[in-house]
């Protein structure tokens, strides 16, 4: 897929979110021409509100205020400019962009362990994965290790049709740790390219969940020295400012190496990316950008900053040549 269809895609999943921080931020400021510090304080509250968080926003309006007083900039219609710039500087820890559809040649398999709670999208999310990675140039399996769920199978064997992949699974109620340990020696047995584990986001007996994978992590590195390789934590967008929350207990269980943000698309506090970027420096790698199965993007940066200001550039320049 070439960067004008990356940044098309963005443009659409990012048009609430837009509407949202973007076009209030531009109605703020051509209300109030110059800067002062009611302006920032408007501007504070249309970030807070889009998600972006308080302590990424005060960061980025404090870099913003000095820089503007370092440059000698008076004029508030400015501010888009050095808004996306810090901006840009939050997302730098996410720059993976197309390179995460590129596994490292000397991992075969190359295991992927896939968690989040239950209702973020994180069934079908592993089947656009898997579409994608096959799209790649490469073989894939996928282990059904959601063994709680009773309809957790169904859904990915579909899904793993869709991809055209490979799926190893069990009985209900089998034990997860089993599923993963067999699927890694599947891929092993056919010298697949890449495994992905689905996990349980809630389990229905005593056990802890986190404690649930810690195992299943520990069962896969018995199998396989290493692995998993990679530890992608499923986020629905829309749910904020407690995506943070599920970043850290996540993390803390299993050391997620990335995020995969679903959702993006259906909810106006796209704002989040900035925020988990910035207060856990943990990097976005995919984000769902609708219902089909290729509407799963490898997160690129720049397309992402550019389709969040998409037009607003634009109508800046018009405004400052009628202010003229």
């Amino acid at each position: 897929m070439g960067i004008a269809d990356v940044f098309s895609k963005f443009k659409i999943g990012l048009g609430k979110t837009r509407e949202n921080i973007i076009a209030r931020v531009q109605q703020i400021v051509s209300l109030r021409p110059h800067i002062d510090d009611e302006l920032f304080e408007q501007l504070e509250e249309a970030l807070v509100a889009g998600d972006v968080g308080v302590t990424t926003t005060v960061r980025m309006l404090n870099d913003i205020k000095r820089r503007a007083k370092e440059e000698r900039i008076a004029s508030s219609g400015e501010l888009l400019t050095l808004l996306k710039d810090e901006m840009a500087k939050l997302l730098r820890v996410s720059e993976a962009g197309s390179s995460v559809l590129k596994i490292p040649s000397e991992v075969k398999p190359f295991v992927i362990m896939v968690v989040g709670v239950n209702g973020v999208g994180k069934t079908t999310t592993i089947g656009k994965l898997a579409h994608n990675y096959k799209q790649a140039g490469y073989d894939v399996v996928i282990g059904a290790a959601d063994t709680f769920r009773a309809a957790a199978n169904e859904q990915l064997e579909v899904w793993a049709q869709r991809a055209g992949v490979d799926i190893v699974q069990q009985s209900h109620g089998a034990d997860p740790a089993a599923v993963a340990y067999d699927a890694i020696g599947s891929a092993v047995a056919k010298k697949a390219d890449i495994v992905i584990i689905d996990t349980a986001g809630r389990l229905h007996t005593k056990t802890n969940l986190m404690e649930e994978l810690k195992k299943i992590k520990r069962v896969m590195e018995k199998r396989l020295p290493g692995a998993p390789h990679e530890v992608l934590l499923v986020l629905d967008a829309s749910t904020g400012q407690n995506g943070l929350q599920q970043v850290r207990h996540f993390s803390a269980a299993v050391e997620v190496t990335g995020l995969i943000l679903t959702k993006l698309d259906g909810t106006a506090k796209g704002g989040i990316v900035l925020a988990i970027n910035q207060e856990l420096r943990v990097p976005v790698k995919f984000i769902g950008v609708g219902e089909k199965i290729d509407d799963l993007e490898p997160f690129d940066r720049q397309a992402f900053l550019d389709a969040f200001f998409a037009g607003a550039e634009e109508k800046q320049k018009i405004g400052e040549t009628h202010a003229r």
